[in-house]
């Protein structure tokens, strides 16, 4: 049932309103928030005073220009609100404490092989809220990455294949102890998320992130947002039936068919023996290839990574294709223009195919980037 437009919920949408602004874009004067709000400047001054009383926002410096006195800048208070950013993989997990701005203030990490994940992830997310120094409450959301099939209703996992010793009681036991929001995400859905909000995919309101590294993965935004599918799969890429490839007859364990067995991990260590260069690590082999002008390794994976773009272009036809992970990285532009010029011959589309602009660690900072959301969130839900 719909709230009335009383004049505490007003002030409470007004509030948040500039709160969110000043997140997004401050520091800001009264005269900035006026006119980019619409409000009048007695409501403003009126609601920048309930949330410095309430420790939200406070003046961090004086803009000079024309006459008369400077005006105050008034910004968020970063410390309002942290939230936490997890990448669960199979060499370990690190953690990330970031702010309410998003700036990240802590950092865990621990290797893999733990036994119990929930105990695991619990105490490198302590570790890095105390580097950050967030106090006992301060959390307020905490998003995990993980590959897998993640439902979006109930935050269940399936086809963990690389790490054996996930735990389904992980979000729920979190939430218990940690006493704040938190979500399970598909690791390459984060990375898509990632290279929307700080890569080359924010003008994009239709593209795919491509994931290619010892598996592979697509994340799938239209319209601009992520689309997860009715129960999380959309973007199991490593199953999709390809030309040259053996068809699965069992969903589950290591994908050594399809279109996982064209370009997976052990595919591309083959391609790098074939051509005679170090096979002992795939992203390194591509990047040695991709150092030299037209070697041959590119041509071939950059021709079988193109049928499975092009099956996938055939049916959502985005404007934007980005290559990821560690040998999508690697092969570079070199890579993604081979790609790009392969597809309009397979099908009728011709999607731009770029490298990921996201350098470090785009899993983690998707999961930064939507934590900090969730965070945000509950701070303004404390406005209502």
């Amino acid at each position: 049932m719909s709230r009335p437009g009383t004049p505490s919920l007003l002030r409470a949408m007004n509030d948040r309103a500039v709160l969110d602004l000043l997140l997004a874009g401050g520091p800001l004067t009264r005269t900035d928030m006026v006119g980019r709000t619409g409000l009048s400047k007695v409501t403003v001054s009126q609601l920048l005073g309930r949330l410095e009383a309430r420790g939200m926002v406070e003046v961090v410096g004086l803009q000079a220009g024309g006459r008369g006195p400077s005006a105050a800048l008034y910004a968020a208070v970063p410390t309002i609100g942290y939230a936490a950013g997890v990448d669960v993989g199979p060499e370990g997990i690190t953690v990330a404490v970031a702010d309410i701005t998003g700036e990240v203030r802590g950092r865990s990490t621990v290797p893999g092989g733990a036994e119990d994940r929930v105990d695991a992830v619990y105490k490198a997310v302590g570790a890095a809220t105390d580097e950050a120094g967030v106090p006992e409450d301060g959390l307020r959301a905490l998003v995990i990455g993980t590959p897998g099939v993640v439902d979006p209703v109930t935050d269940a996992v399936d086809l963990v294949v690389d790490i054996p010793a996930w735990s389904p009681a992980l979000p729920a036991e979190l939430r218990e102890r940690l006493g704040c929001r938190v979500s399970v995400e598909n690791d390459v859905n984060l990375a898509a998320l990632a290279e929307q909000a700080h890569g080359g995919a924010g003008d994009a309101d239709d593209f795919v992130l491509l994931w290619v590294s010892r598996g592979l993965g697509v994340g799938i935004v239209l319209g601009g947002r992520l689309h997860r599918g009715a129960g999380g799969g959309a973007g199991e890429v490593g199953y999709l039936p390809v030309p040259g490839a053996a068809l699965p007859t069992v969903v589950s364990g290591p994908r050594e068919v399809a279109f996982q067995s064209l370009v997976g991990g052990d595919a591309v260590r083959a391609l790098a023996t074939k051509y005679g260069l170090d096979a002992t690590d795939p992203a390194a082999a591509v990047a040695a290839a991709a150092a030299i002008a037209g070697h041959p390794l590119l041509d071939e994976l950059g021709e079988r990574l193109a049928v499975g773009v092009a099956a996938i272009c055939a049916v959502l036809d985005p404007s934007l294709v980005v290559l990821s992970g560690d040998v999508g990285r690697a092969g570079g532009t070199a890579l993604a223009e081979r790609i790009e010029r392969a597809v309009p011959r397979i099908v009728p589309v011709h999607p731009a195919v770029r490298p990921t602009e996201v350098r470090g660690e785009p899993v983690l900072t998707g999961a930064i980037h939507v934590a900090t959301g969730a965070a945000r969130e509950a701070v303004f839900e404390a406005l209502d």
